[in-house]
């Protein structure tokens, strides 16, 4: 449980230009790649022109994942269509999203918003 206590260094993850059925497994592996017991990890968006509900659904994956190993999440930098994506499926509330990579840096920084038993529910409701 050491590793756990142990501050760990903020690591970034680039996402590809395409996050869709095609790429998704990549994407996981990398994302995957990154989880370790107390790690820190933002997910910079900013180069993803397309993704699909099977990008959405690896993301999903991927914080049951993390929430695991108590490892931290913050996605940042999406627009355009992967935006839109995010929003019409509704995960722009389920995930935590920083509008810049130094933003979600902060939040890393600072005591997550709620410990304990994480699950996939809207950010601030009740459901």
């Amino acid at each position: 449980m050491n590793s756990v206590n142990r501050r760990q260094p903020i690591s970034t993850v680039m996402l590809p230009a395409k996050v869709d059925s095609v790429t998704v497994a990549s994407v996981e592996v990398m994302l995957v790649a990154a989880l370790r017991p107390g790690a820190r990890i933002v997910v910079d968006g900013s180069q993803v022109t397309y993704m699909s509900a099977a990008g959405v659904r690896t993301f999903a994956s991927v914080l049951h994942k993390a929430a695991e190993v108590e490892a931290r999440i913050v996605f940042c930098r999406f627009t355009g269509a992967a935006w839109d994506c995010l929003l019409v499926s509704g995960f722009s509330e389920l995930l935590e999203i920083a509008p810049t990579v130094e933003e979600a840096s902060a939040r890393l920084e600072r005591e997550p918003p709620h410990v304990g038993g994480e699950s996939l529910h809207r950010r601030g409701g009740t459901g």
